[in-house]
């Protein structure tokens, strides 16, 4: 699962020449399924999209605060262009999960999203439309964050922490968690 993640000042889907949906001062997600993805990845993006810290606290302290931290909103998109693997030029999309998989499994990352956070703060674009993503990005601020690939125990899990390496040359970040066999003390 990949998911771009973007602190905005406001967002917007429209469908049709409609606005379905909107959100101010947030995260826009815009999330890529893959075949492989399992509840595991969706828990882990879930949580690292609700937790991560990319807004000032209140004396102006950046990178201090969540979206949770600051009761702002979500807003997810789904794309599954973030599953594309380049084929000389051309996009090859074999590794994003097929839409009769994926809508469901989308809509179990909107729920468990909403029972994380506050349902209301959560909004979406209209999953397999042709739709128009206005982006105010504030900052600007665009990072990447790609699930866990392999399976690990959750019994080996414990006790490990949960460092990302990023890449942080402003004005975007580009952040991946550790690789499965890294321990961390």
């Amino acid at each position: 699962m990949k998911a771009i993640v973007q602190r905005v000042a406001q967002a917007s889907v429209t469908v049709g020449g409609e606005q379905i949906s909107s959100i101010g001062r947030g995260l826009c997600v815009l999330l890529g399924i893959s075949l492989e993805d399992t509840q595991r990845e969706l828990e882990h993006m879930v949580r690292k999209i609700l937790n991560l810290r990319v807004f000032e606290d209140e004396s102006g302290k950046h990178w201090s605060k969540s979206v949770m931290d600051k009761q702002y909103e979500v807003l997810c998109v789904s794309q599954f262009t973030l599953q594309c693997i380049l084929k000389g030029n051309k996009p090859d999309y074999h590794m994003a999960m097929p839409t009769e998989q994926a809508e469901s499994f989308y809509n179990n990352f909107l729920e468990q999203l909403r029972k994380a956070y506050k349902p209301e703060l959560i909004k979406d674009g209209k999953f397999g439309a042709y739709m128009q993503v206005h982006i105010q990005n504030d900052g600007p601020v665009t990072i990447e964050l790609e699930s866990p690939a392999a399976a690990v125990d959750p019994k080996q899990e414990r006790g490990r922490a949960a460092v990302p390496s990023c890449s942080t040359s402003l004005p975007t970040a580009v952040c991946k968690d550790p690789p499965e066999d890294q321990s961390f003390r």
